[in-house]
């Protein structure tokens, strides 16, 4: 093996050792819960090393890299960053899952989409704890309408909330509003069942509260390259 493939085969196994401990903490199984590789600005030859390394679902936040990407190594991709409306077509052509909807124009133009290419696309809708402008999401009082405005398109399915708790907010208390916020959802939604919610610094606390789906990056893969 290669230094780069030791490195990352080591730091995996951590991420999965505190995943499963904190599973087993919160009393849940270890297969309820997905973990994303998110690959963003590292090079196709780390993905390809996770993939051989038994990772199957890779997170990107740029439409062009999730394109070169999932061209050369296959897996579940999942798309993360702000959709774009003229980037759609392209997303619908490699990611299976999109997790940072929270527009209902987006999600009906994805619907055609998906329709005139024959996939299905799932869906996260993105909710917002604070109603931030420029951060993407809605707040939990509209987080509804918005669900019941594209819950029966075509060829997208709903399957959860994805989240990103404003940074200034402790991590127990966020992800404790984040986790009711989802049950009050599941009570009109029950098939919506996932969270997408934890990320590097805070999985292990998003797991106590229910997450399904972490989208952990630097942990596994070190310290981003920069791209401006």
């Amino acid at each position: 093996m290669s230094s780069r493939e030791i490195e990352i085969a080591h730091a995996l196994k951590s991420v999965e050792d505190r995943v499963a401990a904190a599973a087993t903490k919160a009393g849940r199984a270890r297969n309820e819960i997905t973990l994303i590789a998110v690959t963003k600005t590292y090079p196709a030859s780390d993905v390809e090393i996770l993939r051989n390394l038994g990772v199957q679902n890779f997170g990107e936040n740029r439409n062009e890299e999730g394109v070169a990407k999932s061209a050369l190594v296959s897996g579940t991709w999942h798309f993360q960053g702000q959709v774009q409306s003229r980037k759609l077509r392209d997303i619908a052509s490699w990611a299976t899952y999109i997790h940072s909807l929270d527009s209902a124009d987006h999600i009906e133009k994805l619907s055609r989409i998906a329709t005139e290419i024959g996939k299905e696309i799932s869906i996260f809708l993105q909710l917002s704890l604070d109603g931030a402008p420029g951060r993407g999401g809605v707040v939990a009082s509209e987080i509804r309408a918005l669900a019941d405005s594209v819950a029966n398109l075509p060829q997208i399915k709903l399957v959860g909330l994805m989240c990103v708790p404003p940074v200034e907010l402790e991590h127990e208390r966020a992800f404790s509003e984040i986790a009711d916020i989802h049950q009050g959802f599941l009570a009109n939604f029950p098939r919506a069942t996932f969270l997408s919610a934890g990320m590097s610094s805070d999985y292990e606390v998003a797991i106590t509260h229910g997450a399904t789906h972490l989208r952990v990056g630097s942990q596994i893969l070190g310290s981003r390259p920069y791209h401006p």
